[in-house]
């Protein structure tokens, strides 16, 4: 028996000790394994690269107790801030970065990203279509909002994907010939979309195209869900600015909040100007005593992504197996951590959300309810119990009501718990009657 049907082994296995689930999902669980197997040894491949690629950061940058001492006030001089914002510019192939606690979010850093390096008069063009939700309004693009780059004469435009969800490169190619843009945004993940996310080669492939055209164009990524997914990351392939949440990948886990923007120095002085103060920049910023943890949270990146990766294939194994639409398949190349399981209606949604919080470490007695979230402009529904909330590198799961009704599940610090959270959703949606087996 492998080690998954042992597990749960309906007379002796511990995990039909400690949960009820039928003994047909344990079955169905352990043929999802085994179709798993390569793509998890893959994984394990890719992680393996990237955690030694971490730790050669850390031993070449000499990381000592020192680097974790807290810094108050103004924060002059903080040693570790200044030497944790230098590795993980490494890590990331760029030639700085800003890795702090103080972006609130993703969406944060994208923000300070945008009015950065963008001034009254310039235009942005993005090329993967409509961006993720909560920039729409940081955009302007459907009202007047106060405070967005339109209030600032700052143009927005965006090609369409194509017929397969892939980013138009002729078309990118004569919007750019026809006009300047300052800068072109580039979305890694695929948001509350069904498109298939970008990979480091594709993102390349566009900032050459790009470049080749218009050498003075300023490549951006939003690069959430992607950061140590790959090998290599988009400021080796042709990216000017990569931008991401310390809540997702990059904070392994360990961060409770920040956000991260990398890439080229002038273009990080730019966006540290636009942090802080004009001439003041990334001189200034107190730790506050959380070194420790960003230290210890990029230094953990490269496995717990790892090990959402394995939670995302087999998710997608078991969900394929139960006759559901996946997207990516279990099988299919991964470039960030977001597996989609096509749920067809609105009950099945609520009812794996629900499950899945069922079996999370935090919260686990609340049921999730489809609620008006800021930044979206339909109900959402939330699975999130996690030690950092809204953390998507633990395991969650998140949807907005509406058609396809799809679920858009992320993260797991480990796989041998987040496959649990994920066997509980099964687990309701048959006891609800949505899943017969």
């Amino acid at each position: 028996m492998n080690r998954f049907g042992s597990l749960f082994a309906k007379s002796e296995g511990i995990g039909r000790m400690f949960f009820d689930i039928d003994e047909k999902i344990i079955k169905l669980s352990a043929m999802a394994e085994k179709n798993s197997r390569q793509a998890f040894e893959r994984i394990s491949e890719i992680t393996r690269y990237n955690q030694q690629k971490v730790l050669s950061a850390f031993i070449r940058n000499g990381v000592s107790e020192t680097h974790f001492a807290a810094s108050t006030g103004y924060g002059y001089g903080d040693r570790g801030r200044e030497l944790i914002e230098k590795i993980f510019a490494e890590c990331m192939g760029a030639e700085d970065s800003i890795y702090r606690h103080s972006f609130n979010s993703g969406t944060h850093a994208i923000t300070v990203a945008l009015f950065g390096v963008l001034r009254p008069g310039d235009e942005m063009l993005c090329v993967t279509g409509r961006p993720y939700d909560t920039l729409i309004g940081v955009l302007g693009i459907d009202g007047d909002v106060d405070g967005s780059l339109k209030q600032f004469r700052i143009g927005y435009n965006e090609v369409q994907l194509d017929a397969d969800g892939q980013p138009d490169l002729p078309e990118i190619s004569e919007r750019i010939k026809q006009k300047f843009y300052r800068v072109v945004y580039i979305q890694r993940s695929r948001g509350y979309s069904l498109r298939p996310s970008l990979s480091v080669e594709k993102i390349g492939e566009i900032a050459n195209l790009v470049k080749k055209i218009s050498p003075e164009t300023i490549v951006m990524v939003d690069n959430c869900y992607g950061e140590f997914v790959e090998k290599r990351e988009p400021c080796e392939v042709g990216a000017d600015i990569i931008v991401g949440s310390l809540i997702k990948n990059a904070g392994g886990g360990i961060a409770r909040t920040g956000g991260y923007i990398a890439g080229k120095r002038k273009y990080i002085e730019s966006c540290a100007n636009r942090l802080t103060a004009p001439g003041i920049g990334k001189e200034i910023g107190a730790s506050l005593g959380l070194n420790r943890e960003l230290f210890l949270g990029l230094f953990n990146a490269p496995h717990v992504t790892g090990e959402a990766l394995k939670t995302a294939i087999f998710t997608a194994a078991l969900f394929s197996l139960l006759g559901y639409g996946v997207s990516p398949a279990y099988n299919e190349p991964r470039y960030d951590i977001i597996q989609t399981v096509l749920l067809k209606n609105e009950q099945a949604l609520v009812c794996f959300c629900q499950g899945m919080q069922s079996g999370s470490p935090i919260d686990s007695f609340a049921e999730p309810e489809p609620w008006d979230m800021p930044g979206y402009d339909c109900k959402v529904i939330m699975a999130a119990g996690a030690f950092t909330l809204g953390a998507s590198i633990e395991l969650s799961a998140d949807a907005p009501l509406r058609e396809p009704y799809a679920v858009w599940m992320q993260g797991g610090l480990n796989f041998d718990s987040a496959q649990v959270g994920i066997l509980l959703a099964v687990q309701r949606m048959h006891k609800d009657k949505i899943i017969e087996l």
